[in-house]
């Protein structure tokens, strides 16, 4: 690594490859990269070791086949799809399902702990939308596992790492990236970053609505990076609200209650104590459907003859039949279901015990927060913004976008979970492409010479991150109101239940927003300012959701995630097409359909075959 300072003070340091953030897709790829034998720096806006990854507790879905050997990377593969209503990039979907299972194993090499079976393998759980048990673990703190295991490797790599950096622009030497710039939240000091290739592995934008199960940092950087740079976007109205997050009390509502409790054999219920969820199982599963609570617990135990139970349904589904529920007045007291795990303590001997064990850290969560036992008593859940399927358009292979040397991996990348993403597919799909793009980003920087960003690039780039400052008093708004008012919009108008007019108001008051957005002022120096952190991250949030917006009303069906009341039905023409955002030369959105590429015959065999 070469490190200077300029002239203009600008702190500046130069990698063959940068990687932008420091989740699970962030530390493979740059692990990947480092093996190649490239200079690699990583990129983290919070500390190491806090990125959004650890709260990922359920496990990661990878066809070991260690619990059910009729398990295989060929029915993941459909399961998938099938979760994905199809709009998947099958190409992504076929490698995923094919590498996992060596991704899994690789982290267990590198010393991750994971549950086991009893003969010492690997242990799995059940999950929805997941035909077999599939699912590797370590309790219900997988991700936390991940991050420790990919970090205490990582470390001996020569990764150089720049903790607390926000990245507010990629830099470009004409069509290709270059670099990137950005400052230091502690003190606020910009930093220059030049790089032969950048990935970014940035997370999601959950942080553009008002409930949601994303930290503080999800506040869709790498999607508007990625697009101001010039690189498409892609199925952007898929937002997935996870049907179980916290909601009591106030203050943490929205935290995830893990898919895990009910993959452990936890049921919903209604205020009148009934199972809702058999009232509306979908065609596509209703013969694998339990029907009654012993024969789904039977089935969370491993038992291959019984039925998987309508709580492993998919997320979309769960969470439109827990909003009926709470709409229709049988919701719990704080607006939410009741989720029951403490009734498997009647059925075990030590059942408490198997509870906390299975689930600790949910005991501890709702003990500490809500105080509540979970094995005495249900816990009260509703469903939260959760996780973005759309994100940087990339190549199924390599991970580049559609601007040469930016590559994507992660939540920010589009293709593998279409309409709809399968629990514990987010963990493997970290891994699977991480490596993926750490390993293509070297490849591309060591056949590029190096490149200077151009300094008038720089420059604009510090006085649009210091405008703020120069705002101060007058009509100038604090950001907070903003951002408040924007999450409040997406949360009613562009939610889980859509519908045009909704959207339209959405997209109507956009503008204003912007206009409110760069009106923003703040207060004091460049130290530890929370205000000025916040008004630079508006500019993402408003680009994120209007994409979300955008997309949506263009989708005129209700498929996976995006479900509309006034359009029902899928439709097979939308079925067929994938939903594509790009900046447009006067700086306006453009948003348009294309065609999914036709699928390969052996994969839509392999699809028939798993029906």
């Amino acid at each position: 690594m070469k490190i200077a300072v300029m002239d203009n003070e600008y702190q500046s340091f130069e990698h063959d490859v940068l990687v932008i953030g420091a989740g699970g897709a962030g530390l493979r790829a740059a692990i990947e990269a480092s093996a190649a034998g490239v200079s690699v720096g990583l990129v983290c806006k919070s500390l190491l070791g806090k990125a959004h990854t650890v709260m990922a507790e359920g496990g990661m879905a990878a066809s070991l086949a260690n619990v059910d050997d009729r398990d295989d990377w060929t029915v993941h593969f459909a399961d998938t799809m099938r979760g994905g209503q199809y709009l998947n990039s099958w190409r992504m979907a076929e490698l995923h399902a094919r590498e996992a299972p060596a991704r899994a194993r690789e982290l267990e090499a590198w010393g991750a702990v994971f549950d086991r079976t009893k003969d010492g393998r690997i242990l799995q759980r059940n999950f929805g939308g997941h035909k077999y048990p599939r699912l590797a673990h370590v309790g219900d703190r997988t991700g936390l596992e991940m991050i420790r295991t990919l970090q205490d490797h990582g470390v001996h790599q020569g990764i150089d790492v720049h903790m607390e950096c926000t990245v507010v622009e990629l830099l470009k030497d004409g069509d290709r990236v270059v670099g990137a710039f950005g400052y230091d939240r502690e003190r606020g000091r910009f930093q220059l970053f030049k790089a032969r290739a950048v990935v970014l592995a940035t997370g999601g934008i959950g942080r553009a609505y008002k409930v949601t199960s994303n930290s503080w940092e999800y506040t869709g950087d790498g999607h508007a990076l990625a697009y101001r740079a010039g690189a498409e976007l892609m199925d952007m109205e898929f937002v997935q609200f996870h049907p179980t997050g916290m909601v009591w009390p106030p203050s943490v509502r929205g935290i995830l209650v893990t898919e895990g409790v009910r993959g452990e054999g936890g049921v919903l219920r209604n205020s009148d104590g009934k199972r809702f969820m058999f009232e509306d199982i979908p065609e596509l599963y209703r013969s694998s459907t339990a029907t009654d609570e012993e024969e789904g617990w039977r089935y969370t135990q491993g038992d291959k003859q019984a039925n998987r139970p309508p709580e492993l349904l998919t997320r979309d589904h769960v969470a439109r039949c827990i909003v009926r529920e709470v709409k229709e007045g049988r919701g719990s007291p704080h607006g939410g279901v009741f989720l029951d795990i403490a009734w498997i303590k009647k059925r075990l001997p030590n059942g408490a015990e198997h509870i906390r064990k299975k689930l600790p850290s949910m005991y501890h969560q709702f003990k500490q927060l809500a105080g509540i036992d979970i094995t005495e008593e249900p816990m009260e859940v509703g469903p939260t913004t959760h996780y973005v399927m759309g994100g940087v358009r990339v190549d199924p292979d390599s991970q580049m976008s559609t601007v040469p040397g930016l590559f994507a991996a992660g939540e920010c990348a589009a293709g593998l979970h279409g309409a709809n993403r399968l629990g514990g597919n987010s963990l493997s799909d970290l891994l699977v492409f991480g490596q993926r793009a750490g390993q293509y980003a070297a490849e591309f920087a060591k056949e590029q010479t190096a490149a200077k960003p151009a300094q008038d690039q720089v420059d604009a780039a510090a006085r649009d991150a210091l405008a703020p400052f120069g705002r101060a008093g007058g009509d100038a708004e604090g950001p907070y109101q903003v951002q408040y008012d924007l999450q409040d919009m997406m949360q009613s108008q562009v939610g889980i239940v859509r519908t045009e007019e909704d959207m339209q108001k959405a997209i109507d008051a956009f503008e204003g927003l912007r206009a409110r957005a760069e009106r923003v002022g703040v207060q004091g120096n460049r130290e530890y300012n929370a205000g000025w952190h916040t008004a630079l991250d508006l500019r993402n949030l408003l680009m994120v959701s209007e994409a979300v917006a955008r997309s949506a009303i263009l989708r005129k069906e209700s498929r996976g995630a995006h479900f509309r009341e006034d359009y029902l039905e899928k439709d097979a023409g939308q079925g067929r097409v994938n939903t594509v955002i790009r900046r447009g030369d006067e700086g306006g959105m453009q948003v348009t359909q294309e065609p999914i590429p036709e699928i390969r015959a052996d994969l839509q065999q392999i699809i028939e075959d798993n029906r």
